[in-house]
């Protein structure tokens, strides 16, 4: 038994009238691992586990890929996992969903020192670590994510929540995982089209703060969709060394002037109006990233070369620039309209980042209506005759 702890203060009384100033700091850091083999993999995870009790939150389709292996390591560990499993697919990063997962948490022996581990894509490493966030105000998570686009992207930063028919990820917190420990085996069963999805948020990160990065997709984009092991290593390792960086410049997100938005500002609200389900959210940020680029060369400011080696490297990785290739139609008054609906809940503005050259952006407040439908409509997009100049 410990020793009582002797605490003694003698804090002074503030000058009558005064303001009490409250401070509160935190710094996270966490480690990102990429594994080349699944026992690897687990045997990562086993040390951020360290005997203690366990929930996992993961899909219907990895939990029978994997499901069983993944639990037969935390028992060895010492472990006797819960798990909970979600339908696959982007609607279950739903609040529905999240509210479920706190009555299941609630009901068991889980504790503010225990561990979540989110295994699986994007929407599960949102949406469990949005339910870590807010379980007693807050327990320690593990992202293993399964998909390129969860390694790559979704399972990096702290950035976490469910989507509302409103917008995109407009529930949500900031919460940093414990450790990310994303295995590329993993992706030997992912479907061709979700490994494009992935590469769409690898293509977007080299166009905003790499041209090594860059130079490196260009090269190898046939052996990453070959699933060439040492390709895919290297595509993921250094995804996380350049979105860490850029997170670590404003975690918080105080200023919203952020390059990572590449693609999304027209992306998200694509991901809106088409039901959160149809279309993938690299197929989204994809079509986003060519209408913005648009608006970037008709403004002047995006050399025709560049605007047109992003368009031919996206469509030579078999993602979408143009509404024809988007699995679903896309009502473009609609977007617009869930753009407006964005605007409001930013107080009134609506950042986009337009790409200048490979590395450098412009974040512009200033984009009006007009140029997004000569973008949208320069993309194949359907709108209202009198309104498109």
């Amino acid at each position: 038994m410990s020793q009582p702890l002797r605490i003694v203060d003698a804090i002074p009384l503030p000058p009558a009238g005064a303001p009490v100033v409250a401070r509160a700091r935190r710094e996270d850091a966490y480690p990102v691992y990429v594994c080349t083999t699944i026992e690897e993999t687990l045997t990562r995870l086993a040390g951020f586990v360290d005997g203690g009790a366990v929930a996992v939150i993961t899909d219907e389709i990895v939990e029978s890929l994997y499901g069983s292996v993944l639990l037969r390591s935390l028992r060895a560990s010492g472990a006797e996992p819960l798990v909970r499993v979600l339908p696959a697919g982007e609607p279950s990063k739903s609040l529905d969903q999240a509210v479920a997962a706190w009555h299941w948490l609630a009901a068991s022996d889980i504790a503010r020192r225990d561990v979540l581990v989110a295994f699986g894509g994007g929407v599960v490493a949102d949406l469990g670590g949005w339910v870590a966030s807010a379980y007693m105000r807050g327990i320690p998570y593990v992202n293993v994510p399964t998909t390129l686009l969860a390694q790559v992207d979704g399972a990096l930063g702290g950035k976490v929540a469910a989507n509302h028919p409103v917008a995109k990820n407009l529930l949500g917190a900031f919460h940093a995982p414990t450790a990310v420990i994303a295995g590329t085996p993993f992706l030997r069963t992912s479907s061709t089209r979700h490994l494009r999805a992935g590469l769409a948020e690898a293509i977007k990160k080299a166009v905003i703060a790499s041209p090594a990065y860059w130079d490196f997709i260009d090269t190898h984009a046939g052996a990453i969709l070959a699933r060439d092991d040492a390709a895919l290593a290297r595509l993921v390792h250094a995804a996380a060394a350049i979105k860490t960086a850029l997170i670590e410049r404003d975690p918080y997100e105080r200023d919203l002037r952020r390059p990572l938005n590449f693609g999304h500002t027209i992306g998200h609200p694509l991901e809106t109006v088409t039901g959160y389900g149809p279309l993938l959210h690299g197929e989204a940020v994809s079509f986003g990233m060519a209408v913005e680029a648009r608006i970037a060369h008709a403004r002047g400011v995006l050399d025709p070369a560049v605007l047109e080696a992003l368009i031919g490297l996206l469509r030579r990785c078999g993602l979408p620039t143009e509404a024809a290739d988007l699995p679903v139609p896309v009502d473009g008054e609609a977007v617009i309209a869930a753009m407006e609906k964005v605007r409001q809940i930013r107080a009134g503005s609506l950042r986009y980042v337009l790409p200048v050259a490979l590395g450098e952006t412009l974040i512009a407040d200033d984009v009006d209506e007009a140029e997004v439908r000569d973008a949208l409509a320069a993309s194949g997009v359907a709108l209202a005759e009198s309104a498109v100049r």
